[in-house]
């Protein structure tokens, strides 16, 4: 089940790079699991280790606390490339809780909400101003769909209705459909 997800305020790491492909975030390599635990070790595993499997000292996703840094702010056409879901479960493990960009590829996209990540698409300017500003402060309130950044007036932003109240309520579409069983089978045992 995905955590629930109302309001998140959190420091941002930023990756500008435009571009960045599903095989960049989790390298096909690693897709031998169907399990999400353990994911977020290979999550952009070639930017942050060598070619002998050693961590990059220097690597910035080597150095950022996902306790603090929990909203990733990538460049523009995020998630581009092959369909994988383990690309939105490498970054939960690693501790990302929402991608903001200009774009996100749209199966990214819910792959990403149907497992508790939330994509967050603004305008140019949002996107200029958090890309200048690492490490700044945001604060995601999922129930208002809005973003504020700092002191300014929030800004809307849009998620798909039933994946919204799914991250409301902490549930996959699994567990929406669970919670609506004994109403399923009292429809389904009704005189014909």
């Amino acid at each position: 089940m995905p955590e629930r997800f109302t309001t998140l305020t959190s420091s941002t790491f930023v990756l500008p790079q435009a571009n960045i492909d599903t095989d960049q975030i989790i390298p096909a390599r690693f897709l031998t699991t169907t399990s999400q635990k353990g994911l977020g070790a290979a999550a952009f595993y070639d930017w942050r280790y060598d070619a002998q499997g050693d961590l990059l000292p220097d690597a910035p996703l080597n150095t950022v606390d996902t306790t603090e840094h929990r909203v990733l702010v990538a460049g523009d056409n995020f998630a581009c490339g092959s369909s994988r879901e383990h690309a939105p479960w490498a970054l939960l493990d690693f501790g990302f809780r929402a991608v903001i960009s200009t774009s996100i590829a749209d199966i990214f996209a819910s792959n990403a909400l149907k497992n508790g990540l939330l994509p967050i698409c603004v305008g140019p300017e949002t996107h200029a101003r958090l890309l200048a500003e690492p490490g700044g402060r945001v604060i995601i309130d999922l129930e208002r769909s809005e973003l504020s950044i700092g002191n300014e007036p929030p800004i809307s932003f849009e998620t798909e209705p039933f994946a919204r109240r799914c991250l409301l309520d902490g549930v996959d579409t699994l567990g929406w459909l669970l919670e609506r069983l004994p109403a399923i089978e009292a429809f389904e045992s009704r005189p014909a």
